[in-house]
C-alpha cells in the first residue's frame, strides 16, 4: 500500500506539487536559471505563483530562455511583441523590467564574475534551514530580503522589493522555508 507523502500545504494541483516536490528550496547555482527566476518573481508581483508557473514555458520561449544577453538588446518593437503575446503576463512595466533586469544583470555578472557569486554572498554561501511549523510561521520578508532589495534597486534592478527577494530567496534554495512536517525540509537541510 502507497502512502501519500506529507508536504507543505500549498501546492494544490499537479504542476504546483510538481514544482514543490523538485524544484523549491533547492539551491540554485545555474546564472540563467537564477535570472529566469528573479524575473518570474517580478512577473508574479500582485498575482498568484500559480498564474506564473502556469505560464513558465510561455515565458522561457517569448522570453530567448531568458537568456540575459539577448533580452538587454530587446527594442521597442520586441516589447510591442511581448505586449501582444497571451502566453505571457502583458504588463508593460513588468516587461520592460526584464529588460532593465537583464543589463543590471549583467553588470554584476561582470563585477563578480557570476550572478551566483554575487547573490550567494548575502546567506554566506549556503542555505538558511529554518523549522516552520506552520505557515504562520514562514516570513514574507527578513532583514536578509530587506538588505538584497536594496542592494538590487541600487544596481537598476525593478520589481525587486523585500517580499518579491524573499520569495525568490526561497525558490532558488537560499532558505528552506518547507514545514519540518514536510518530507522535503529533511532532504534539503
Amino acid at each position: 500500500m502507497k502512502t501519500e507523502k506529507s508536504r507543505c500545504p500549498w501546492p494544490t494541483d499537479e504542476l504546483y506539487i510538481r514544482y514543490h516536490d523538485e524544484e523549491w528550496g533547492v539551491p540554485v547555482h545555474d546564472d540563467r536559471l537564477l535570472f529566469e527566476f528573479l524575473i518570474l518573481e517580478g512577473a508574479q508581483a500582485g498575482l498568484s505563483w500559480r498564474t506564473v508557473l502556469n505560464k513558465r514555458e510561455n515565458y522561457r520561449k517569448a522570453f530567448d530562455h531568458f537568456d540575459a544577453e539577448k533580452i538587454a538588446r530587446y527594442t521597442a518593437a520586441k516589447i510591442a511583441k511581448l505586449m501582444n503575446d497571451p502566453g505571457i503576463i502583458r504588463n508593460r512595466l513588468k516587461i520592460q523590467s526584464a529588460i532593465l533586469n537583464a543589463k543590471a544583470f549583467l553588470k554584476v555578472r561582470e563585477e563578480f564574475g557570476s550572478f551566483d557569486a554575487w547573490l550567494w554572498r548575502f546567506v554566506d554561501g549556503k542555505p538558511i534551514i529554518n523549522h516552520p511549523k506552520s505557515m504562520k510561521d514562514v516570513p514574507a520578508r527578513t532583514k536578509i530580503s530587506d538588505a538584497l532589495s536594496k542592494d538590487l534597486l541600487q544596481r537598476g534592478f525593478k520589481f525587486v522589493g523585500s517580499t518579491i527577494c524573499y520569495a525568490n530567496m526561497q525558490a532558488v534554495g537560499m532558505v528552506n522555508d518547507h514545514l519540518v512536517t514536510c518530507f522535503r525540509h529533511q532532504e534539503l537541510s
